[in-house]
């Protein structure tokens, strides 16, 4: 086959320009192995001090680098959610906060999730919990604020549940308090809102709530004293997210 000069000219510029690359020590296309900041972590990182001092902090204890490289750069605040495994309803909650230049934990708890454990591929009705990185906005409640700094929907009637748990648990306090994780909802609304961008049969209505003792229909459920305390706890100045799914996977 005839060669083309400009191809050729072209794939010699192209092998030139890796070899200075490569000389001056920058790695194309390939993250780093074991770093504090992935390469694919966003460019909001490295703005600013901040930016500067969460690029160079070490990750939350759980988190790997895999997964960190979806937590937004602005996030001071996190929410880390361990599941026991991929088809387990059990799980343990942490909260994170940046700080000092580095990520210290406020606090710790056992707490559950769907039925069906965890999910990559969430559908309405599966009784599993999605994993992800999802920013948190909006909270509620059967109670009124207990002081958070989200924007609040207080009602006794909207957050209003009957009857009993499997367990045989009321379930009249579930959603005492509530924050809405942003899977398929519109950041900005109250928790109740039913709009689902990705549709319908993606399922939504995912909650950080409180637990009555029992596994959820996709929700992560957690003692009333420790919602009421992350909900005082967060700060949407603070950017904070939830990182969601077992063990296994948050620590990819």
């Amino acid at each position: 086959m005839q060669q083309n000069p400009h191809l050729d000219r072209h794939a010699r510029l192209a092998r030139k320009a890796l070899g200075l690359a490569l000389a001056l020590g920058v790695v194309v296309g390939v993250s780093a192995p074991a770093v504090a900041a992935p390469s694919g972590a966003k460019g909001d990182r490295q703005n600013g001090a901040q930016g500067d001092a969460r690029a160079l902090a070490a990750r939350p204890a759980g988190i790997g680098p895999r997964t960190w490289s979806h937590v937004p750069g602005s996030a001071q605040q996190i929410i880390l959610v361990q599941g026991d495994g991929w088809g387990s309803s059990h799980n343990t909650v942490s909260l994170w906060q940046f700080s000092g230049g580095g990520w210290q934990r406020v606090a710790q708890w056992s707490g559950h999730n769907g039925e069906r454990g965890w999910s990559s591929d969430h559908y309405a009705g599966d009784m599993h919990t999605p994993t992800g990185v999802y920013t948190l906005h909006d909270a509620g409640g059967r109670l009124p604020n207990p002081g958070t700094r989200l924007s609040y929907q207080y009602s006794r009637g909207i957050y209003a549940l009957g009857g009993h748990s499997a367990n045989g648990a009321s379930r009249a306090h579930l959603f005492d308090y509530v924050v809405a994780i942003d899977y398929n909802r519109v950041p900005g609304s109250a928790p109740t809102d039913q709009r689902r961008p990705m549709g319908y049969y993606r399922g939504g209505g995912i909650w950080f709530h409180v637990t009555d003792g029992n596994w959820t229909a996709g929700c992560v459920s957690n003692p009333e004293n420790d919602m009421r305390l992350t909900e005082r706890w967060l700060d949407p100045a603070a950017h904070p997210v939830i990182v969601m799914g077992p063990s296994s996977l948050d620590a990819r």
